[in-house]
């Protein structure tokens, strides 16, 4: 198989093998207008299996929406054929619109203007507490 290198873009790597498009759905990936290629159960020796994602673009990936997805994903950024920056993520302390309370009575189940703003409670949990209602919210298993 052979995927070109990217000249100016980015690489997600180290993400857990078959969780691609999960991340390709919460990043609106299908929305770029450029190519994107994603490469499933590569080998590695640290992962025994991942995969990758190689957007062919400058873009601005969202970092929380990654963080919370899964913190181990490295983020890549491509000038000129060169990797220029590695980004290490972590869980993120806020989530704004990426999760939503389940709650029925709180106030952003009848105010869908409202953003839907959690902060981390307990990191070991990867548990999250509405800034509302302080509801618990767990991350997904992805």
């Amino acid at each position: 198989m052979n995927i070109d290198s990217i000249h100016n873009g980015v690489v997600l790597d180290h993400i857990k093998a078959g969780k691609s498009m999960d991340i390709y759905k919460y990043l609106h990936l299908d929305e770029l207008d450029c190519s994107v290629a994603i490469i499933k159960n590569v080998r590695s020796g640290r992962m025994g299996k991942k995969d990758i994602i190689k957007i062919d673009s400058p873009v601005e990936v969202d970092l929380d929406v990654l963080g919370y997805i899964d913190s181990n994903i490295t983020v890549n950024i491509i000038r000129d054929g060169v990797r220029v920056e590695k980004k290490h993520l972590e869980l993120p302390q806020k989530l704004v619109n990426i999760i939503h309370c389940k709650n029925p009575r709180c106030i952003t189940t009848s105010e869908s203007q409202l953003d839907a703003i959690f902060f981390l409670s307990n990191a070991e949990t990867h548990t999250y507490r509405c800034a509302y209602c302080e509801a618990e919210e767990s991350r997904k298993k992805f």
